[in-house]
């Protein structure tokens, strides 16, 4: 006969079978709603004798932040660390660790080396090691972001200018952290353009943790974001050939900011003066290089501005099956514009959006803000922009991307945190059942004494 088990362990059981289902829902929600891009990311850390140990200590608890908002995998995101100081030294290279826990255990066991700061040697070193295949990276592609941040608090005693030049133009992007006395302008010679999205500065180690959300959305690109977007730019010949130069690098821009792939973003791109001409359509290039290289192709119509023709071509053709637009899937419309428009806007922006379109109408110099307004979707505020200037456009593309991202998948990078919060939560209740069980059950052995 099989002895019967106890009755605490039956309801442990219970309660437990319990509880691993609140955890399993809490990963499932947390793993659902963040994704990084795929990135070979190398941290570039100053630890001359001007860091502090403490300071440093700081220093890595930031990576460690920053480590655990990413999606670390051979697949995914890959990391490595290179610490400086007279000296270079590899502490951690991409092929080393293939899971966050072993990133992380890594990194708090990385010493200060306490000498001099050669920030100029360590970018040097990371271009030409720490990036190699033979370290793990992989080679380039446009689906693969190469990415440095670099982390000092004073002025390099050698030149940062010529070698972060030549990191760029190897296709890799630099973000530059200033702490306390650092010499800003070297931050700026360092860093990737724009300035303002890669230069970053805090008065000391000790508040370096409040960059930790901003580098992880940084990485982070929205899971399940199957969007066709439609570019719809003014070519008139109020915009000049050498502003329609700067459109053409901010069309790009937000590309660069895209998922680009069969099954997630598609991007058609059409221009319009007094007439309207499709460059291409959705689905023709499926990979960011090949519509980056057709964008830079597009010819500059220089004519009238029938922004309401080009709108009614949208609403007709761009987003028609027979155009390579997907049934189900998300549809934006982005509309440049510098001027007033010629012919009359409000029917076809009405219907766009009565179709379930999502417009963002960007206006630049002499664009009126009214039409832009009539263009956009609601909220109108977070669906149009507008600056006098074309060189300030990059800040719209940042704003764009985000909101696309956010729209279609809202892509939490502090998921881990809100991983972290269910995770408590469901051991708490798990604590309390236990502590309710163990009263029960003592007062039914009594029963049964």
């Amino acid at each position: 006969m099989t002895p019967t088990p106890p009755l605490f362990l039956l309801l442990l059981g219970l309660i437990g079978a319990h509880a691993t289902v609140d955890l399993r829902t809490a990963a499932a929600m947390a793993a659902g709603l963040c994704k990084t891009r795929p990135t070979d990311l190398i941290f570039i850390i100053d630890s001359s004798r001007s860091v502090r140990p403490s300071e440093f200590e700081q220093v890595k608890v930031f990576l460690a932040k920053v480590i655990e908002g990413l999606d670390v995998g051979p697949n995914a995101t890959r990391v490595g660390v290179v610490n400086y100081a007279s000296r270079v030294k590899n502490e951690v290279s991409l092929k080393t660790h293939r899971s966050k826990a072993g990133l992380v255990k890594a990194v708090t066991k990385i010493e200060p080396l306490s000498t001099g700061t050669m920030t100029g040697l360590a970018i040097q070193f990371a271009l030409n090691v720490a990036f190699s295949e033979g370290e793990g990276a992989r080679v380039k592609s446009p689906d693969i972001s190469k990415v440095a941040i670099i982390v000092t608090d004073g002025r390099p005693q050698d030149n940062v200018k010529d070698i972060a030049l030549r990191a760029r133009e190897a296709g890799i992007e630099i973000f530059a952290i200033g702490v306390g006395r650092v010499d800003m302008s070297t931050l700026k010679q360092m860093a990737s353009d724009p300035l303002d999205d890669h230069v970053d500065y805090v008065e000391s180690y000790s508040v370096i943790e409040k960059l930790t959300k901003k580098f992880q959305e940084a990485f982070c690109a929205c899971s399940n974001s199957a969007t066709d977007v439609v570019f719809l730019i003014d070519g008139s010949k109020s915009v000049r050939p050498e502003n329609f130069e700067l459109v053409k690098k901010w069309i790009n821009q937000i590309i660069d900011k895209l998922d680009v792939s069969d099954n997630k973003a598609h991007v058609g791109l059409v221009q319009y003066s007094s007439s309207v001409r499709q460059e291409f359509p959705l689905g023709r290039f499926n990979n960011k290089k090949d519509l980056k290289d057709a964008v830079k192709k597009m010819a500059y119509m220089e004519r009238g501005t029938m922004t309401g023709q080009a709108l009614r071509y949208l609403l007709d053709n761009s987003f028609n099956a027979g155009q390579g637009a997907r049934p189900g899937v998300a549809k934006v419309g982005i509309v440049f514009t510098d001027g007033r428009s010629q012919d009359y806007i409000g029917d076809a922006a009405r219907k766009a959006k009565e179709n379930g379109f999502k417009m963002y109408a960007v206006g630049v110099g002499n664009a009126v803000e009214d039409e832009l307004k009539e263009i956009a979707s609601e909220p109108t505020g977070e669906h149009y922009f507008y600056t006098a200037d074309f060189k300030a456009m990059t800040q719209i593309a940042k704003k764009l991307q985000i909101n696309i991202c956010q729209e279609e998948d809202p892509c939490e990078c502090d998921s881990l945190v809100k991983f972290q919060k269910k995770v408590e939560d469901a051991l708490q209740a798990l604590t309390k059942k236990l502590e309710n069980m163990s009263k029960r059950i003592a007062l039914l052995e009594n029963k049964i004494v």
